[in-house]
Formats: C-alpha cells, structure tokens, sequence
C-alpha cells in the first residue's frame, strides 16, 4: 500500500513540473502544497496501520492470557493442589421430659424394653434433661485427580458418662465407603419424626464400621452391598456381617427400600447363621403429608434393631441352643402445616416368636410384645431454630415366668427438645 502512495506521489510531482512549465510559478506552488498534503496522508495512514496492530495483538493477548491462566488452576474446587473444601456442621440440642411412667435411664429417650412391670412404683412421675445429643460435624471434599473424594466426622456426647464418642468416620471414593455410618441394613431413612433422639420401638439407627460399594443401575436405582462389623457383644466375631440394600424410586413421590442381612454368630464351642429381611417406603401423599414406614424380619440376632431380645441362646457348655426370631414395625404420618409448623402421627410394633427352648435358655425377662404410639409437633421460628414437643404411651408385655406377679409394664412421657442448627 506504502508503495502505491509513492508512486502517486511521484506522478503528481512529474504532473507539477509539466504545468508549471506551462502555466507558471503560481500553479507550480499550487501543485507543491498538494503533494505536501498527500505526504501528511501517508504519514497518517502508516501511524494508522501501526495502532490497528497493536490493537489486533492486545485483543489476542486478552483472548489468550485467561484461558492459560484457568489451565494452571485446579478443576473443581478452585483451591490449590492437594487442598480440601471443609464445611463445619452441628448442632446445641438440649433434651427434656416428664416421665409419667417409664424405665430407669437417666437420659429422656425412649427404654420400652426396660420399663418396670405393674405393681412395681419405681420410676414414675421424674424429670429428665441433657444436652448430650448435642452434635458437631466435618464434611470434607478434595480433588483427587479424577475421583469424587469426601469424608465426615461427626461427634456427640451420648458416649457412657456423657463422654464423646464417634457417630460417623469415614472417607468415600467414587462408589466405595470406608468407615463408621449408619448401617446398610438398619438404616433410618424410613423412620418417622420423633422428638426422641433414639426413636420407638420398630425403629433402627445402627451405626458400624463397615466397608461398601454401591452400584446405580439408573438414576432411580442401586445397589449397595456391604461388609460390617455389628458389635454384637453376645458374639465373637470371626467374619463381618453381609448386608444389601436396593433402592428403587417408584414415582417421583415413592421411594421404597428392600434390605437383606447374613451373620455368623459364634460362641467358643459352636456357630449358628443369623439372617433378617426388611423393606421400608416413603411416601408423598400430597406436597405437604408424608407417609414412612419400615418392617423387619429377623432370626438370630439381636444387634441391629432396637429393643430386641437377645439373638441366640446357649446352653452351660456354650453350645448355641435356640435363635430368638422377631418381627417389627414402625410407621407414621408427617404434616406440614406451614414453613414454620409441622407434626406426626407414629406407631411402632415388636412381637417375638414363642420359642419353648429360647425362653429356657435365656436369661432375664424376655420381651414378647412391645408397643408405642406417639404424636408430636415442631415449630421453626426461624430456619436455624427448631422447638418440638411430644407425648408417648406404649406397653411391655413379657413372657410367663414362674412367680412372676405381672407381665406388662406401661411407659408415659412428654418429651421436649430445643435445637439450634448451624
């Protein structure tokens, strides 16, 4: 283009000599003003021509430099290499109740298998409290290459003595689980609310040190097997209990849960197969009701569902003689009335098999009915800050025993909780 001018301007200037040789000095000055102007647009354009690169480079240089910039940074979290995002977690939970009549724990949560039997005045007309439940939680997440990596510790102090003790401890990896959480086979997903922090009869929330695998099928299904520890202390462990769990999402408003578990129980003299079956729904009736209920089948072990007799019996030799074996139920209605109220209607059931060389064999007063009913209400007045109230009555009918004056015992209590979440 520089090129083009220059030869323009060399033909004006040949142009500029022939008129003025014709014409005169007047048009030969005329002439010369014309090419001075035709230079300052040359000048122009080149000082034109360098801007316009420039710009060109530094629209290149911002297009360029972020993108370089975002490849050095880690994917996903935005933290540096080897860093983990953590979230703290917990709650200050303050429990009380009157305890019309009912068991001897100190505690205010449920003791249905304890509670004394009629003609027996112990443990009536008491007020309880602790803060006890009272919880704090670590959620982690970090990159790992490729790989989903979290873990949680959580804590509260309903350990012996208030003491701490670990509710949940493990690490997960893509679909695997390492660690202490809720059992895959007694799992609380299926309980309804209760202001009681150990729920009712029928109800279970074990928590074992176990390791799992989960495999999804579809976004409505999966399957999750497990290897746990079940601390059963009437058992030396030898081999972990195997536990399975599919969970299928029937409709957009109806989950259901089938559970299955297989466990040695072993004395120093003999062994004997524990196994128990369960199956639990939830239900969205409408937005605003929702029904849950849970239902097990057990033989031979006593370790997973809450007031159960003991799983087996042995004899003085410590050969294992007879298997308690049970069913149970627990079920309730959740309605929301507001943001702000919501309450539930629940029953929970238990009822052992009558078992001639079980109830020989075993020890103590053995549980062959227990029954609960419940109703409660929480009020939300802000989101952080929960407030329940909750009455309970339920029945203890034992076996027979020789001199045994009666075989049931009632339990009444009016429970109260304040939780302030963070």
């Amino acid at each position: 283009m520089r090129a083009k001018f220059q030869l323009l301007l060399l033909s004006a200037a040949i142009a500029a000599s022939s008129m003025a040789q014709a014409n005169g000095v007047s048009e030969v000055e005329q002439l010369r003003q014309e090419v001075q102007e035709l230079r300052q647009l040359v000048q122009q354009y080149g000082e034109q021509q360098r801007l316009t690169q420039h710009q060109v480079q530094t629209v290149q240089n911002q297009v360029v430099m972020p993108k370089t910039e975002a490849q050095k940074k880690p994917s996903g979290l935005g933290l540096t290499v080897g860093g983990a995002e953590v979230k703290l977690y917990g709650n200050v939970r303050a429990d009380a109740s009157y305890q019309i009549q009912g068991g001897p724990d100190a505690r205010p949560y449920n003791q249905i298998a304890n509670v004394p039997l009629e003609g027996d005045p112990t443990y009536k007309d008491r007020f309880k409290s602790t803060l006890a439940a009272t919880r704090l939680g670590l959620d982690f997440k970090a990159p790992v290459n490729d790989a989903n990596v979290t873990g949680k510790i959580e804590v509260d102090f309903l350990g012996s003595g208030d003491a701490l003790r670990i509710r949940h401890a493990y690490l997960t990896y893509n679909d695997w689980l390492i660690g202490q959480t809720w059992s895959n086979f007694a799992v609380p997903d299926y309980i309804p609310d209760t202001v009681d922090a150990m729920t009712y009869t029928g109800g279970a929330i074990k928590r074992t040190p176990q390791i799992r695998h989960t495999t999804k099928f579809s976004p409505e299904t999966n399957l999750v097997v497990a290897l746990e520890d079940p601390k059963d202390s009437s058992s030396n462990l030898r081999l972990p209990a195997l536990t399975a769990r599919l969970n299928h999402k029937v409709m957009d408003n109806m989950q259901v849960g089938v559970r299955g578990m297989v466990n040695e129980k072993r004395t120093d003299a003999d062994t004997t197969t524990a196994w128990g079956v369960g199956v639990g729904t939830k239900l969205d009736i409408t937005p605003s009701t929702t029904l849950k209920a849970d239902y097990y089948h057990v033989k031979g072990d006593g370790s997973f569902i809450l007031s159960t007799n003991p799983g087996f019996a042995q004899d003085a030799d410590k050969n294992i003689v007879a298997e308690n074996e049970f069913d149970s139920i627990i079920l309730g209605v959740t309605q929301k009335f507001n943001e702000q109220w919501r309450g539930t209607l629940g029953y929970g059931y238990m009822q052992a098999d009558d078992n001639e060389n079980y109830l020989q064999r075993a020890s103590g007063n053995l549980n062959k009915e227990l029954w609960q009913t419940w109703a409660n209400v929480f009020y939300s007045p802000s989101k952080p800050v929960s407030l329940g109230l909750e009455y309970t009555m339920g029945e203890r009918e034992t076996f027979s025993r020789p001199g045994q004056p009666s075989r049931t015992g009632e339990d009444q209590r009016v429970n109260m909780v304040a939780i302030y979440n963070f």
